[in-house]
């Protein structure tokens, strides 16, 4: 079954430039501007609560939208940035693509660790560090993965999570080649102390 595309509620905005922004602004809009698939830029305003409760529920950025526009033919979006006050971290400005249900986009998906209770690492008081808690990922529009998951059973103190070892859905593949780290398990400092004095005691004995 395919996954429901939920709606996305906008205007039409007349004028671009600032002072029509700053007017969409005024009247508790949010000024947004439709790109991409070959046609002219689509200038539109979202309400501002509706719009900031979808953004603070997550994943707004790596959601296929059906942006509903009155007067206008229903169109699959993503969003590709949101431009924020510097002070108050509320929207200002949002930037949508057109894409298809077949198109290929690049997204950063969030990463989200399991089982941290059948780490053995974990368990004698080691740290996971996670060096990329998102990755960009190449998917396609209509099925967009939630997030990855990494299994965390059986990683003890030293082990390093790479790209390579994660299994992925299938048509998705990372944007960079290389198997790059995603996460390792860090000694607890008491444990990383005990090491390092028994290193120097090696040393001088030899």
């Amino acid at each position: 079954m395919a996954k429901e595309i939920p709606d996305l509620v906008a205007e039409a905005r007349a004028g671009t430039g600032k002072g029509a922004a700053r007017q969409a602004r005024r009247a508790g809009k949010v000024p947004g501007i439709v790109y991409g698939d070959g046609k002219d830029p689509q200038p539109i305003q979202l309400d501002f609560n509706p719009l900031l409760t979808k953004l603070r529920a997550g994943r707004f950025m790596s959601t296929l939208w059906n942006l509903k526009v009155e007067g206008q033919d229903d169109v699959r979006v993503i969003c590709r940035g949101v431009q924020r006050d510097v002070v108050k971290d509320l929207p200002t400005h949002i930037d949508f693509m057109r894409v298809h249900r077949n198109s290929r986009v690049n997204l950063f998906v969030n990463v989200e660790f399991i089982n941290h209770e059948d780490s053995p690492g974990l368990k004698r008081g080691g740290t996971l560090v996670v060096v990329r808690p998102e990755v960009e990922l190449v998917v396609t529009a209509s099925d967009i993965p939630e997030q990855i998951t990494i299994d965390l059973t059986g990683r003890k103190i030293g082990d390093v999570i790479h790209i390579n070892d994660v299994e992925l859905p299938k048509g998705v593949r990372p944007t960079i080649e290389r198997n790059f780290v995603i996460a390792n398990i860090t000694a607890p400092s008491g444990l990383r102390s005990d090491d390092n004095e028994a290193e120097a005691e090696e040393a001088a004995e030899a």
